[in-house]
């Protein structure tokens, strides 16, 4: 049950200078928190575990950032970017390690092809591991406040912003104070720290992330679970690695 390896925060602290390097922000130096095991279980939802993922995020070179260029909207707690006919829903929660190494796998390769205007991607604001901080919640507040940047202009910088800060399971998670300076660096507008703090978006995160794992289409042979990827309603093996090339062909 021990953190990261030596390698796996270089990784991180890379990904994360290379985002805020995007995003015109000049990184300042600091260490990537420790991250649990891969395998995660929420009190009330089981968490399929995407078996082969953690194949790619090991010793992969370090590339340059794609710039996101396009549009995003959030209706209740889903996130639409892009406006591209090929769709995909995202069901991440930011507490989730698996989600952290899904979005360092293929987030470069998805804003590409959102900047391509290939694809939609809908990203769901899902908080089933809550019971796994101390005290309770961070799911919540971490999905609450990546809803809130949306209107704050900061969508893409601050979702993988809290990919590469995510907090351990067992910690108390990141803080409101936390989360709102990161917004702030980020360049957010309008009342994001009130936002953050009010628990704005919370109840429609309870909404999503009930009729997430109420759907039988989303259920793996250990039930549902993050990260889970569905294109045109059809959830896809994230272990067959071509899927998104394959999608945009196809579509």
């Amino acid at each position: 049950m021990g953190g990261a390896s030596r390698n796996d925060k270089k990784r991180r602290q890379e990904a994360s200078d290379r985002r805020l390097a995007a995003a015109g922000i000049r990184p300042e130096a600091k260490s990537a928190p420790d991250r649990t095991p891969l395998i995660v279980v929420g009190a009330v939802v089981v968490v399929a575990v995407v078996v082969g993922l953690a194949v790619w995020f090991v010793n992969r070179p370090a590339a340059e950032a794609v710039a996101p260029a396009y549009a995003s909207e959030v209706s209740g707690a889903v996130i639409a970017a892009g406006t591209g006919p090929v769709v995909i829903d995202v069901y991440e929660d930011y507490l989730c390690p698996q989600c952290e190494r899904f979005a360092e796998r293929y987030g470069d390769e998805l804003t590409a092809a959102l900047n391509r205007n290939e694809i939609t991607v809908r990203y769901h604001a899902i908080a089933i591991l809550d019971p796994l901080t101390n005290p309770e919640g961070y799911s919540t507040r971490a999905a609450n406040a990546v809803v809130c940047s949306v209107p704050a202009g900061i969508f893409p910088a601050y979702h993988g912003w809290l990919f590469d800060s995510q907090p351990a399971e067992g910690s108390a998670g990141l803080t409101d104070e936390e989360l709102i300076a990161a917004g702030t660096e980020l360049g957010a507008t309008g009342n994001f720290a009130g936002c953050v703090t009010g628990g704005t978006n919370s109840p429609a995160i309870a909404i999503e992330t009930g009729t997430a794992a109420a759907d039988p289409s989303l259920r793996g042979e250990r039930g549902f679970g993050t990260p889970t990827v569905a294109i045109d309603g059809t959830k896809i093996d994230l272990n067959r690695t071509s899927w998104l090339q394959d999608a945009i062909a196809a579509g």
